[in-house]
């Protein structure tokens, strides 16, 4: 009996409101020039869920993720139309001495893990599969640190809402229907002087 294709394919959501894990990689890429560039991405993209399994069953324990974003550059590049409603390329903003600025970058992997043996693992691979597409603009590794302080003391993410809220505030619903489910992710990293 043949299955039908659609059942075949099995879309799972990408896990955007899990804890905090006791490690991350932050890799943020800029498609290349090539003309291969976006077929490879496409089809990459098609199959980062395999290769998520692959490293992942190295310890099925430790919550390896990938959430994988794109900006609205690359998302014409790579999807076209229609675009969510909502993505769009970062405004720099600038307040007193203050300036937010609008760095390169065209797609997001948010890697993480109670390893960081399997974020650097994914990463590696990830860069492996898709280096010749893109290059990348800035690569950050994150761990728990002590009593779950960063660096500098702070307790990050204490306000943050839990369970449905969580989902409610960061999910996609009914005010674009055709991207319900998706999320939103601005990356901002912090100089301190």
């Amino acid at each position: 009996m043949d299955i039908p294709e659609e059942l075949n394919e099995a879309v799972l959501p990408q896990n955007v409101v899990a804890p905090l894990t006791r490690a991350a990689v932050f890799l943020v890429v800029c498609i290349g020039e090539g003309p291969d560039a976006c077929a490879l991405l496409r089809s990459f993209c098609a199959d980062l869920s395999g290769l998520i399994r692959a490293v992942e069953s190295r310890d099925m324990e430790a919550g390896l993720t990938c959430v994988i974003g794109f900006g609205a550059g690359a998302w014409d590049k790579l999807f076209g139309s229609p675009r969510p409603a909502e993505l769009h390329p970062f405004r720099e903003i600038r307040s007193e001495d203050r300036h937010a600025v609008s760095t390169p970058g065209d797609i997001l992997f948010h890697i993480r893990a109670e390893r960081m043996d399997l974020c650097f693992e994914l990463a590696t691979q990830i860069m492996d599969s898709v280096g010749e597409a893109v290059s990348i603009a800035d690569e950050v590794h994150g761990f728990r640190y002590f009593d779950n302080r960063d660096v500098i003391g702070f307790v990050d993410g204490t306000e943050n809402p839990r369970g449905e809220a969580a989902r409610e505030a960061a999910m996609i619903g009914d005010e674009d229907p055709a991207f319900a489910g998706g999320s939103y992710v601005i990356v901002q990293k912090y100089l301190i002087t």
